[in-house]
């Protein structure tokens, strides 16, 4: 029985994990599966959010240093991530300039091989998978434009969002500019979009299923989390 402990970055990614993923991991072999905000535990509103790079590392290593029999990941946007600077994410600059179904790997096989190096140990028995949501939470509800419509009460702009998707290849491509991020593109339509409870309304309506055939980087993370056990 394998133990999951989920590295999010705000509340809607946490409330998913509660709602969609841990339900779905239970019933392939996992015991626990747990989010945590990253950030300062004994401060919320601290909590959440791009974060430096360092930050992050010292968290995910102190918790597999307290806990080594429990396997750790991330479920923190593309969109976002500190590229330059101190705080930069390792490999998040040549990211950039790759194509867009490589971008997130590049990033999370940098710092993998980041905490691994750090542990000294091998890729192949770490217990760190790192996931990267291309390129944020909203991009995940681009896969039934119908259901989110609906879900956030506004069947109105259905044909919009429909619009939005299919300009991509998947809802993972929809890209991470300041103004058409997805995030950006709902609330264009909808100033009144609430994230953390309307985004994980739809995302449940939706269902894993439909957002694993619509997003095949997320896909491929659910399935390697399932290969664990």
């Amino acid at each position: 029985m394998k133990r999951l402990l989920v590295h999010v970055e705000g509340s809607s990614e946490e409330t998913f994990i509660k709602e969609l993923v841990a339900p779905y991991l239970y019933l392939h072999g996992y015991s626990s599966v747990s989010p945590r905000l990253l950030g300062n535990s004994r401060q919320r509103t601290k909590r959440g959010g791009a974060r430096s790079w360092q930050g992050v590392k010292k968290e995910i290593i102190r918790h597999m240093m307290e806990d080594k029999g429990c396997y750790s990941t991330t479920m923190v946007d593309f969109y976002g991530l500190p590229a330059q600077g101190e705080g930069a994410w390792p490999g998040r600059a040549a990211a950039d300039q790759a194509l867009p179904h490589t971008k997130a790997s590049m990033v999370e096989q940098a710092i993998a091989m980041d905490i691994c190096e750090f542990l000294a140990v091998e890729p192949d028995v770490c217990r760190f998978i790192p996931f990267l949501v291309m390129h944020e939470f909203e991009g995940l509800l681009f896969s039934d434009c119908h259901k989110l419509a609906i879900c956030i009460g506004r069947r109105d702009i259905e044909t919009q969002l429909q619009a939005v998707r299919d300009s991509f290849g998947s809802p993972e491509e929809i890209n991470d500019s300041p103004n058409t991020a997805p995030s950006k593109r709902v609330l264009s339509l909808f100033p009144g979009y609430q994230k953390v409870i309307m985004g994980n309304i739809a995302a449940i309506e939706i269902g894993l299923d439909t957002i694993r055939a619509q997003c095949p980087h997320f896909s491929d993370w659910i399935s390697k989390l399932e290969s664990l056990t």
